[in-house]
């Protein structure tokens, strides 16, 4: 069973926290594009805009599933209290955190302005490609430590 719970979180994991991680990468230069009127600006500009915004959003939510997955396979394998994992689930929460409370609701408002065709400030995408940034940086150690898991048996 453990082995099943293992795969399906990181299955999830891939599958979920990957597009997230990606479309919210995107978002910010998107954004420009359509603000600036540079190549590319108009209708179909702004419809990217709008799709890699409900990537986020969606993915996020399928989100959920890869730290329910990751506390059962803790629990099946026992290692619930082990410093790497309580590490990763503090990282994991707050990288939820940014997404929930800065991304996705200024994501939102930029989305709402360019709808408008009301100016967005550069200092604004700039500021959510930082916490983009944040949100991908916490992601990428919670994977390291779900692979190097200090005092592991796996010899890695």
């Amino acid at each position: 069973m453990t082995k099943i719970l293992l795969s399906l979180h990181v299955l999830a994991a891939i599958i979920a926290i990957g597009p997230v991680t990606v479309a919210a990468s995107m978002f910010p230069p998107a954004v420009r594009r359509v603000a600036h009127g540079g190549e590319g600006a108009g209708a179909a500009a702004l419809s990217t805009v709008r799709l890699l915004h409900g990537i986020c959003r969606v993915y996020a939510g399928i989100g959920v599933a890869v730290p329910v997955l990751g506390l059962a396979t803790a629990l099946a394998m026992g290692v619930l209290g082990s410093g790497w994992l309580v590490t990763s689930i503090a990282l994991t929460t707050a990288a939820a955190g940014i997404l929930v409370a800065f991304v996705l609701p200024r994501q939102g408002e930029l989305l709402e302005e360019l709808a408008a065709g009301q100016p967005v400030e550069h200092g604004r995408t700039v500021q959510l490609a930082m916490l983009t940034g944040v949100f991908n940086l916490l992601w990428a150690v919670v994977t390291v430590l779900m692979i190097v898991r200090p005092g592991s048996t796996t010899g890695a």
